[in-house]
């Protein structure tokens, strides 16, 4: 008889390689957008001479 494996969930991700490349482009791009929200937000204005 042919039982089917359990796959893990983790091993499921990690079996998908268009899940893990579009996971590695959008955590990169949201990380640094959000970091860069944050720098503009905490930024001090300019004082004019």
């Amino acid at each position: 008889m042919n039982t089917p494996e359990k796959k893990h969930p983790l091993q499921k991700l990690m079996d998908n390689p268009w899940l893990l490349l579009a996971l590695g482009v959008a955590i990169p791009a949201l990380s640094y957008s959000v970091w860069g929200w944050i720098e503009l937000v905490l930024v001090k204005p300019a004082t004019l001479p």
